[in-house]
Formats: structure tokens, C-alpha cells, sequence
């Protein structure tokens, strides 16, 4: 190193921005109208989540109970959740964020609910409807009955039994009535404004019997005015145009029936609606279309004319069993548009494409997008405009078992200048317990899935600086995968997709490991070789120079079938990592035989396409643990290679003598990963235990622990530039921690700066006998001891009369102090408290805090202390007194807070007056005593005296 050049600092401090967690396990989900805003189901919670940003805005409180119905109004204020204790929530959405912060922490705020109804039905409520005026909310349950719900008020306004079973589709059909008729009808009763701006209030229901029925709001009679019949299954959907004219149902009997509700009721003239408000008069309603759509349809809706376009007629979109959502032209019965997007991976077995159903879907008109729940709990947002898939979120990701970044837009020749470029390690690849790999960009988190293996991924690797991805599953093959920009012009970045180019098989187990050849420069071809270590115990060393390190997304070339240009038996156990060093020349391999092995590759090339010649010969065996290796990493700039091992240690050898030359203990469980940070001056680290620990390689220390999962850390990914690190476990939560020890580091200098001037302000307030601010900054300071010695100044001048008009009476010593103590805010009285309670507790500075608490309660009211501790006003006093430790809710927290105050301020105050009896008691009797010597001295000298006389 040039010694003109500072050393590089240690980096201690890396803070979470961004967390991938569980987005959807289960349940039911729902977007906001503006598609802003996504509620989903996790576990027994139920979420809210930006759709743009992907963070988490907040959490609803449940019951514990999981949610079967949600409903998001049209005017996107108000969240409507059924549980399976069959209570109905109603909560209200926050108001969206111009500028949401990315996800950084799980402990975000959980919203309560504004309206609560203890049990809405005798059965579980599965379908929820709310009317285009946000007003009424439609509820159907498993027990056959649908009730409307005024959503302000809380009480039910219609309810409609005998639905024939489980209640299985919902929809209002709400149609304005003209202006003149709105108008007479508001002269004549102020009542009947809220219905007479509507000509039509129906609501519209569908059951297992497969019947669909319709019911009239504005009409006085519970029994349905028309009941539909065409289905021979469950009708799943119910959609209504938004003229009214048309009636859309579609199904699990795989048919759209089409019905025209415009005839029928516009038929009726005055005399015919009389006969309607009798029980047991139907109107009947023509079916006029069917139209067959081979597949079992979770949902449908009829599509507004903006998304229709230049085309004329009825367009209705599907979707269901397929996993697509198609358009169709109802008078024609043709597909005028499929919109797919969802990948079930390339086994078609029925297992496997039952995880791509679609098993509910919302139509936005507002947004022209249809946004659609899969069975392995994806959502994906279609837009109809653009025809595409624009936005995925991967609902569970489960076990994470490798990561790694990619670069697409990055060249091999400028990586090294491109490094700290924004487009540098854009994307991160996952490996999970699937045989699709997950893909995320990282700054928008949005996400795609890549299909090709047929079993289990369960290694990944990057080549070429990060353009290709690599990887390894338990389908005995290997596969490597190029980019391909879609809608981007010339030298312009746009949407990147993925497509497998080569396939590497001929191993006979799953293959557990792969590895690219790192070197890149201008004279080298971007890709060399590439090298696969399986369960089978061999590693094969793999000609890739032919392999494209980009693929057409027009034209989908097959992929290359490559063959292996040497092969070795490695290792006696399965092969668990494989590393290639900086410049290409050796092999590390680990083993659970407890081994690490060293190879030297030879790999040289010869004119022509496919000459290439490549073998591997042992060079050393690295041999000190005392359970498997899991990881094996070289560093870039020391000739040193780390291992990681199931004895929960990491050593750091070296490649000139193969002796272990540091060993890091420190991790309680096995260590499953490990990488070079900061030039080769630090290690990261992760293990079963949950943590990521950094460690300073010079003095074998650990310089800082990250803990934010819960499961063993499977995946470890460190971007080019650095900036940050990814930590993913078996948990499903993926952790990006930035690097802010530069950041720490000035904050602490402006801390420094601003105490040092603080300081100098309380001596100038203090001098200037301003009690006021220096009490004040005291407590903003949180320096107790300048306070302490403040009010033990003034003490010794405590007065309770005085006749002199300039030195009145004083409980603290000076009036200026007893009136900032009579007007310190509830906050700064907290604090205050909170120190005289410390105070309290020692012998050397009892008196101080006897003399505060004194003033306290003599100053200020009984009413005026408790404020401090009032739960309807947020107070750090609370946090601050119980120092921290207080839970439950904010009532809960104020008892606490209290109780802690009294209960350390109670005993001590009892020994502190005992003590001072006792000091009464025994000067009492030191006075007896000297009154006694006293007496006992006079008399005999009186005596005396007589006696002389």
C-alpha cells in the first residue's frame, strides 16, 4: 500500500432500508381504486402495503383470527375485514404518501378500528360488496343469508335470506336518475334524498344452488325480484355495466352467461313496479349470450368503454384456472386479448399448475388494470393499455437458500469503471425452496419469476460482472441465464426479462454449487468457463465461452446443450460451495467431509469455436474443522481464502503455505456463509443463529452484529459497489443493511459540536441567573448531575417567611426556580421526575431530591402532575421514567409509568423519614445527657461555694 494513502476504516455501523418480507400467505386481498395502495393477509394479520414502493405502510388490528372477507370503498377511506370469529371491522385507511420510505422495519404502526360488529352472521362471511357511494356494504355468508350494512352508522339496512347455501358472489347495481326527476323527488321529502338520486338501488347475489338473484333496495320486500337461472356451478362473479343495461355471471360450469337487465326492468310501467313491491312477483330476465371459456372462472367483470378502445361491444375479461387473464368479445365469443405473465416453471404436472390458478381478480377501471391473486400467493398488476405485466409482488417466498446480485445493463469491459454506477447490481436473484428462481429489482423491489428447472434451485452464481446468472437445482442440471431489454430504444435502459441460454447436465445427483471464472478484461471473451460441484461428489469443469451473454427478447433462441471438458471426484461427502479466485487460476472447494480442497485450473483456449481445454489437479487440502464446510470464499486482494464450518467457526488460510492463519469464534450455531468486505479488511458472516456478524480480519474481533431474522441465514449477497449488504434466511425475509459508519461517524461530530455549545449556553444561563433556560436545557441535555448541582447551589437559601420584600420566600431556594418548576410543560416534568427519583435513591443526594420533590407537589396541582402521565397526549416522559420497559396499550403504559415513579420513590422517601426521626429521637437524647452533666457539675460547686462561706 502507497503510504501516502490514509488507511481505510473499519465499517461499523450498517442500519436496515429495505426489508422483502411475507406479503401474502392467505386469505383474501384487495386494491384501493387508484391502485396506490394493496391490503393483503399475513399470517393472522392483515397488511397495507404502497404498491409502488412496495413498503409496508401499516397493519390493521386483528382478533387473532384469520380474515376471510375484505373490501376496500370506492372512495378508498375506509377498510371493511371479516374474521373467522365472524367479527366485522371497519377501520380507516391512512391518506396515501406523496413520497412513502422504503420498508425498513416490521415494527410498523397498526391501525385500530373505527367500527366494530361482534357477529355479523351465524357463518363464515367469504364474499364482501361495497355500493359506488361507499355508504352500504353487502355481506355474504355460509349461512345463506346477505345482509346490507349502512358503513357510518353500523346498523343493518336490508336483510335478505334463503340464498340456497354458501353465498358465493356479490355486486350492487346503483343506476343515476335524471336531474329532473332527482330534483321533484328532494321537494317532496328531505327522507328520501339519500335514494333519489339513484332510478335504481339493486343488489344483485349469487349462491352454490347456482342460481343468481336480484334484489330491490328501494323496495319494501326481503324476497328476490327476479332469480336467474343458467348456471350449473357455482356462479363466481357478478358484474353489472355501468349504464345498467347489461348482467355478466360467470362461473366454475366454465360459461359467461350474458343477461339483459335493461328490458326487463325498463318494461315495467307504473301499474307493473306496484305489482313488484308484492311478495312473490318476479320480473324476468332474458338471457341473450352464452359464451364457453374452457375453464373453471374465479372471476370476471365487464370492462369500461375507455379500456375497450376503438372496438365496439361488449368486452369481458376472465380469469381462473388457467393462471391468464383474457379479454373477450361477447358478441363474436372470441379472446380479443390474453394477458399472462405468471410462470408455473416447466414441470406441467397438475401439482404444479394448480400453483398458477387464479383464484380472484379486481378490475380497476380508474387504472385500466386488473390485478389478479395466484394460488402460490403472487399478485399481479396487468395493464389493458399497455397490454403487459407491470407490476409482481411475490407473496412468500419461504426458505431463502441463495442470493446474489446481477448487473444487466453493466458491460464486461467497463464493470470495473461502472462499479458505483446506479445501474451496477441492480437486480438481486433468489434462490428459495422452488424450482423458480425470484428475481427483484432492487430499487423498486418489483419482481419476476424465471422458469426452467423442474426441481428444487438450490445454488446461484454471476458471471461476465454480473450480466449472467448461473444456476444449480436438484434436477441434476445446471442452467445459465442472459438478459434482454424489452420496450428500451437504442443505447436506453427498459424492462429487463430473463431466458435460459445454456443447459449443463451429466451430473447424477443435485447439483449444489456453481461458479464462473472471475477474470474480465478487453482481451478475454466475457464468459471462459464455468464449473458445478454436485451431491454426487464430483465437480465438472464446463466450456461457457460460447454461451451469449445477452438473449432477443423477439426471438427466443433454444438454449445451448454444453458438455463438460474434465471431471474429478472432489470430495467424500456432498460438495456444498465452490469458489473461483480473482484471476481465474484456482478452484476452492468445500465438502461435509470437513474438508476444503484447493485446485489449479487449467483452462487454455486454441483457434477455432469449441477448442477450448480445461482440467483440474489438486493442489492442497485444507484440513482443521471439525463439521462440514458450508462456504468457501476467496479474497480479491490477499492471497488468503476463508472457509466457513458447522463447528461455528470461519478460518482464514493461506494459498502460499495452506496453514490457517486466523480462526473467527463467535457465532453459536453453524456458520453458512462468509465474504471478504472492505478491500479484504473485514469479514461478514452469517449462520443458523439468525445473525450477520462483521468481523475486523486483523484483530480477529467482531465489529458489529445485524439481527433481523428469526431462522438460520442461508443467503449472503454483497453488491460490487458495497454500499450495502443482503442478508436472506429461512424465514422469507430479505435484509438490505447499509453501510453508515461514515454517516454515524459525522453525526456524532455534530452531536460533540452541538453539546459543546449547549454546554457554554447553560454556564451563560447560569451566570446570568436564568434558571428558566438552564433548567430547560439541562433536561434536553439529559445531564442530571449539572441540574443536580444547580438546585444544591440555591438550597442552603430556602425560605418559608420572610419579611423582606427582595428575598420573598423560596421551597427550592430561589423564587426564579420555583416558578420554572410551576410551569415546567408535562414533558420536561417527566424527565424532571424521572432524575429526582434516581436522586432519591442515595444517601449523598436524598436532601436535593427531597427539596425538588417538596416544590413539585407544593407548586403544582395534583391534576397538574398526572397530565404528565396522561395517555390521550404522546409523552417520552412515560418511556423515559419506566426506562423503556413498559408494554400493552397506551392506558396500560401510563399505570406503568406511574407505578415505577411511585414504587421508586415511595420506600426511599420512608427510609429518608424514618432516618430523620431517628435523628430527632437521638438528639433528644444527647440534650438529656447534656442537661444531665450539666446538672451534675453545677451542684457540687454550689456546694463547695456554701462551704467556703
Amino acid at each position: 500500500m502507497n503510504a501516502s494513502h490514509a488507511p481505510r476504516k473499519l465499517r461499523t455501523t450498517f442500519r436496515k432500508t429495505k426489508v422483502i418480507s411475507p406479503l401474502h400467505t392467505s386469505g383474501p386481498f384487495a386494491v384501493s381504486s387508484d391502485c396506490r395502495r394493496l391490503v393483503t393477509c399475513v399470517d393472522d394479520e392483515v397488511v397495507l402495503t404502497d404498491v409502488d414502493s412496495a413498503s409496508e405502510i401499516c397493519r390493521f388490528k386483528g382478533d387473532t383470527t384469520p380474515a376471510t372477507a375484505l373490501a376496500i370503498t370506492p372512495s378508498n377511506t375506509h377498510l371493511i375485514v371479516v374474521y373467522t370469529s365472524l367479527v366485522l371491522r371497519i377501520y380507516e385507511l391512512p391518506l396515501p404518501s406523496s413520497s412513502p420510505e422504503p420498508p425498513t422495519s416490521s415494527e410498523t404502526p397498526h391501525i385500530p378500528w373505527v367500527r366494530q360488529i361482534p357477529r355479523a352472521h351465524d357463518g363464515p362471511v367469504h364474499v364482501l360488496a361495497v355500493d359506488p357511494t361507499s355508504s352500504y356494504l353487502a355481506s355474504g355468508s355460509a349461512d345463506g343469508h346477505v345482509k346490507v350494512w349502512d358503513i357510518h352508522r353500523g346498523y343493518v339496512t336490508h336483510h335478505y335470506g334463503g340464498q340456497g347455501g354458501v353465498v358465493s358472489a356479490l355486486a350492487f347495481d346503483f343506476q343515476k336518475a335524471s336531474t329532473a326527476t332527482s330534483a321533484s323527488t328532494k321537494k317532496k321529502s328531505d327522507k328520501a334524498d339519500a335514494t333519489a338520486a339513484w332510478k335504481s338501488m339493486r343488489l344483485i347475489t349469487g349462491s352454490v344452488d347456482s342460481r343468481v338473484r336480484i334484489f330491490d333496495l328501494k323496495l319494501q320486500r326481503t324476497d328476490p325480484v327476479a332469480i336467474l337461472e343458467g348456471h350449473t356451478s357455482v356462479p363466481r362473479s357478478i358484474s353489472v355495466s355501468s349504464d345498467g343495461k347489461w348482467l355478466v355471471t360467470a362461473g366454475r360450469d366454465s360459461v359467461i352467461l350474458i343477461w339483459d337487465l335493461h328490458s326487463a326492468f325498463s318494461a315495467q310501467s307504473a301499474a307493473t313496479t306496484t305489482t313488484t313491491t308484492k311478495k312473490g312477483t318476479r320480473v324476468d330476465v332474458k338471457l341473450v349470450k352464452t359464451v364457453p371459456v374452457l375453464e373453471r372462472v374465479e372471476a370476471a367483470g365487464i370492462l369500461s368503454a375507455a379500456d375497450c378502445g376503438d372496438e365496439k361491444g361488449l368486452r369481458v375479461f376472465t380469469a381462473g384456472e388457467k393462471g391468464v387473464v383474457r379479454v373477450w368479445d361477447v358478441n363474436s365469443g372470441k379472446v380479443t386479448l390474453t394477458l399472462e405473465g405468471h410462470t408455473v416453471g416447466a414441470d406441467s404436472s397438475e401439482a404444479v399448475e394448480e400453483q398458477g390458478q387464479i383464484i380472484h381478480a379486481i378490475y380497476l377501471p380508474q387504472t385500466s388494470t386488473i390485478a389478479s391473486l395466484h394460488a402460490d400467493q403472487t399478485i399481479l398488476f396487468h395493464s389493458l393499455k399497455a397490454h403487459a405485466l407491470t407490476r409482481q409482488f411475490i407473496g412468500y417466498n419461504d426458505q431463502i437458500i441463495d442470493a446474489t446480485f446481477l448487473s444487466p445493463f453493466s458491460s464486461p469491459t467497463t464493470a470495473a469503471a461502472a462499479s458505483d454506477s446506479p445501474s451496477s447490481s441492480s437486480h438481486l436473484a433468489l434462490a428459495t425452496n422452488s424450482s423458480l428462481i425470484r428475481m427483484y429489482d432492487t430499487t423498486t423491489l418489483d419482481a419476476r419469476l424465471l422458469s426452467g428447472h423442474t426441481d428444487m434451485v438450490l445454488c446461484l452464481d454471476k458471471g461476465a460482472a454480473g450480466m449472467v446468472l448461473a444456476s444449480g437445482s436438484k434436477d441434476k442440471s445446471a442452467r445459465i441465464w442472459a438478459p434482454s431489454s424489452v420496450g428500451a430504444d437504442a443505447g436506453e435502459e427498459g424492462e429487463v426479462s430473463w431466458h435460459c441460454v445454456a443447459i449443463c447436465e451429466g451430473h447424477t445427483e443435485s447439483v449444489g454449487a456453481v461458479a464462473f471464472s472471475r477474470r474480465q478484461d478487453q482481451s478475454s471473451p466475457s464468459l471462459r468457463f464455468m464449473i458445478t460441484g454436485s451431491q454426487d461428489r464430483t465437480i465438472k469443469l464446463w466450456d461457457v465461452q460460447s454461451v451469449p451473454t445477452s438473449s432477443s427478447s423477439q426471438q427466443e433462441q433454444p438454449p445451448l446443450r454444453l458438455k463438460s471438458l474434465s471431471t474429478q471426484v472432489a470430495h467424500e461427502k456432498d460438495i456444498n460451495s465452490l469458489d473461483v479466485s480473482p484471476n481465474d487460476q484456482l478452484l476452492a472447494t468445500a465438502s461435509q467431509d470437513k474438508t476444503a480442497k484447493i485446485y489449479n485450473i487449467e483452462y487454455s483456449l486454441k483457434p477455432g469455436k469449441g477448442n477450448a481445454k480445461g482440467d483440474l489437479k489438486l493442489v492442497a487440502t485444507l484440513k482443521g474443522h471439525k463439521r462440514g464446510v458450508w462456504n468457501v470464499k476467496f479474497s480479491k486482494f490477499d492471497r488468503v481464502v476463508a472457509t466457513a464450518s458447522g463447528d461455528k467457526s470461519v478460518k482464514l488460510w493461506s494459498l502460499e503455505s495452506f496453514a490457517c492463519l486466523k480462526t473467527f469464534e463467535g457465532h453459536t450455531n453453524s456458520v453458512l456463509r462468509v465474504d471478504f468486505l472492505n478491500k479484504g479488511l473485514q469479514l461478514v458472516t452469517s449462520a443458523a443463529d439468525g445473525l450477520v456478524k462483521l468481523w475486523n480480519v486483523k484483530d480477529e474481533e467482531c465489529t458489529a452484529t445485524l439481527d433481523n431474522h428469526e431462522e438460520k441465514v442461508w443467503a449472503l449477497a454483497i453488491p460490487s459497489h458495497e454500499k450495502y449488504i443482503v442478508s436472506a434466511a429461512a424465514d422469507s425475509v430479505v435484509t438490505f443493511w447499509e453501510d453508515c459508519t461514515e454517516l454515524e461517524e459525522e453525526e456524532k461530530l455534530a452531536e460533540k459540536a452541538e453539546l459543546v455549545l449547549k454546554e457554554q449556553d447553560f454556564l451563560n444561563y447560569v451566570e446570568l441567573q436564568d434558571y428558566r433556560n438552564a433548567i430547560l436545557l439541562a433536561l434536553s441535555m439529559d445531564q442530571p448531575r449539572r441540574l443536580f448541582n444547580l438546585f444544591q447551589a440555591i438550597r442552603p437559601n430556602r425560605t418559608t417567611t420572610s419579611d423582606d420584600p427582595q428575598n420573598p420566600p423560596s421551597v427550592t431556594g430561589n423564587v426564579s426556580v420555583d416558578e420554572v418548576i410551576r410551569t415546567l410543560p408535562p414533558l420536561e416534568l417527566g424527565r424532571l421526575l424521572k432524575h429526582v427519583r434516581n436522586w432519591n435513591a442515595n444517601t449523598k443526594t436524598f436532601a436535593v431530591a427531597q427539596t425538588t420533590l417538596h416544590a413539585i407537589l407544593k407548586l403544582r396541582p395534583a391534576s397538574d402532575i398526572l397530565k404528565t402521565f396522561d395517555a390521550s397526549e404522546p409523552n417520552e416522559a412515560l418511556m423515559e421514567i419506566a426506562d423503556g420497559a413498559l408494554a400493552g396499550g397506551p392506558r396500560d403504559k401510563d399505570m406503568r409509568a406511574l407505578k415505577e415513579l411511585l414504587d421508586g420513590l415511595i420506600p426511599y422517601t420512608e427510609r429518608h423519614l424514618n432516618r430523620a426521626e431517628k435523628l430527632i429521637q437521638d438528639s433528644y437524647v444527647v440534650d438529656y445527657i447534656l442537661s444531665e452533666m450539666d446538672l451534675g457539675i453545677l451542684v457540687p460547686a454550689e456546694n463547695d461555694a456554701m462551704e467556703i462561706s
